[in-house]
């Protein structure tokens, strides 16, 4: 399975503008990475009055659109997939970089910022790094939110361990 780290942190603290600096960096250095973001609520990648649009109002139970540069799926579902059920669906990538699913037992990197809950959102052994604007006394590497390469390296680092394991799911 793809190696799997959750960008965990409150709502607001930072993650996504984080993972923005992030992602090109490691791109830079070889690795393919996915995004997801696990969201609460509906959401639509179709503009009314489209040919998506219109059959998957039709009735249509997935609606696929494809250009040379592009693919995108919008399946409807009768319950929510689990993590396991999407990373196996993404496709082959070095690394899924998940927003949200804080309860789940992968791997996290919590983004930390003054003025936010400093509370920890990763039960023991699956806290593997922090981003934080203030210094932290926490038992794993802690970041600055410029250290964009010091993150890259770890999560890097992270993805050479797990594929001499065998990757997933796990304590680190």
């Amino acid at each position: 399975m793809i190696p799997v780290v959750l960008v965990v942190g409150p709502s607001g603290v930072g993650k996504t503008t984080f993972l923005e600096k992030l992602l090109p960096r490691l791109k830079e250095r070889g690795l393919r990475a996915a995004y997801l973001k696990h969201f609460h609520g509906d959401f639509s990648l179709d503009q009314p009055g489209k040919d998506t649009w219109r059959l998957a109002r039709a009735g249509a139970d997935a609606v696929a659109l494809s250009t040379p540069q592009k693919f995108a799926l919008i399946r409807r579902l009768e319950g929510e997939l689990s993590l396991e059920e999407i990373v196996e669906g993404l496709g082959d990538y070095d690394l899924v970089l998940a927003e949200g699913y804080k309860g789940a037992p992968y791997p996290k990197l919590q983004v930390f910022r003054q003025g936010f809950p400093a509370k920890l959102l990763a039960p023991p052994g699956y806290l593997i790094g922090a981003v934080a604007d203030s210094p932290l006394d926490l038992d794993v590497p802690t970041f600055a939110f410029t250290d964009i390469e010091g993150v890259a390296g770890l999560l890097l680092d992270y993805c050479r361990q797990c594929r001499g394991k065998g990757a997933g799911k796990e304590t680190v």
